[in-house]
């Protein structure tokens, strides 16, 4: 059965409070917690980058691509396409336009608020240069969308978003909704990711950007003081239900479910986030001191944070823009190759430099160990 946009239910008449409540308090608990963890650092968005990784390669997964995280900054460090197949550099490109939108968006919040302004804006990043980038990058689509099987026509679809012609003013009704006093912000972050998801208003990347609402919403309303909640890993592992309670806010007007849905997935990515991001801090904190021992030099700090910021990456990039001295960055690598500090991703052949990778920050990344 096709299932049709819930036109004039949006913002939704009630909720069912009384169930609502009983998981508003946990949920923000667990965000305040992982705020406080990343109120501690004091170079979060570098210190946690391969976390905003991670989160553009499961939201872009969500949609069809098939990158891992080791294969995108591998892709970062080498370079040049040419030594991937179009095939993975399209799905690479996508995953590392999502990072680039995200992150834009976020620093553009200080002078321009939510708003349909700054998701055009991102929507026009996220398509620059990949497959969509004839989809109107920027644009509200002019024409019917649905949701279905590759194939199907709108008779068939699973789902079919609002009419074309009441876009605009569903939008401007988001758009107002976003900056409305709700009883709870996370309720409010609920169903406004609800709602642009079933408005669907470009051809392509919805998904995509309805997820960067989530970090961004909750930076902007100061629920987090960076814009590093990402709960796609959440959202790709509960796929079926994430589509299953989207689709019953139209088919059924069930916006309690959804956010009952939405409050639990918030509470357990923020556990998850949380044991992430101080299990990295750790990390630093105790390798700093263990390549000043293997080194004996205070220039060893620089090489954590190169690392860090640049998980895997070319050795000609580390002696010529870690900041370190050409020889001691030199005599650094060779340390770290020898001590098991970095791994070995490309043995280097004649010009081209070995491309190295600092795999225990990309196993806690990935939740698994890949390197």
């Amino acid at each position: 059965m096709t299932v049709k946009y819930h036109k004039g239910k949006f913002p939704p008449a009630s909720l069912d409070w009384k169930r609502l409540i009983p998981l508003i308090g946990p949920a923000n608990a667990a965000l305040a917690r992982f705020d406080g963890v990343l109120a501690a650092i004091p170079n979060a968005l570098i210190l946690l980058s391969p976390l905003s990784t991670q989160e553009a390669v499961l939201s872009s997964k969500i949609e069809g691509t098939q990158a891992t995280m080791g294969v995108v900054l591998e892709y970062e460090a080498e370079g040049d396409p040419s030594l991937f197949s179009p095939e993975k550099t399209a799905d690479i490109q996508e995953i590392i336009n999502y990072r680039s939108a995200l992150m834009g968006a976020a620093k553009r919040l200080d002078k321009l608020p939510l708003s349909q302004r700054l998701f055009r804006d991102a929507h026009a990043c996220l398509l620059e240069g990949v497959r969509g980038h004839n989809k109107t990058p920027g644009e509200y689509r002019r024409g019917p969308n649905w949701i279905g099987r590759p194939g199907n026509q709108v008779d068939e679809a699973r789902f079919v978003p609002i009419d074309v012609q009441d876009l605009p003013a569903g939008m401007s009704t988001w758009e107002k909704y976003i900056h409305a006093k709700e009883l709870d912000n996370l309720v409010q972050l609920a169903v406004l990711h609800a709602e642009f998801e079933s408005l669907h208003p470009f051809l392509d990347g919805n998904g995509r950007l309805g997820r960067m609402l989530i970090p961004l919403f909750l930076f902007q309303r100061t629920i987090l003081s960076a814009p590093v909640f990402y709960m796609s890993a959440y959202l790709e592992a509960q796929r079926d239900e994430y589509y299953d309670r989207l689709l019953a806010v139209s088919r059924d007007d069930d916006w309690t479910g959804w956010c009952i849905f939405f409050l639990n997935g918030i509470e357990q990515q923020a556990v998850e986030n949380t044991k992430k991001a101080k299990t990295i801090i750790e990390l630093h904190h105790r390798e700093i001191n263990r390549l000043g021992d293997l080194t004996r030099s205070h220039k060893s700090a620089k090489a954590v944070d190169f690392f860090f910021n640049r998980p895997i990456f070319r050795a000609a990039d580390f002696v010529s823009q870690s900041k370190i001295p050409k020889p001691t960055a030199s005599r650094f690598l060779k340390v770290f190759r020898d001590k098991g500090v970095l791994k070995v991703v490309k043995e280097g052949t004649g010009r081209r430099s070995s491309v190295l990778a600092f795999g225990e920050l990309i196993n806690i990344a990935e939740g698994r160990k890949i390197m």
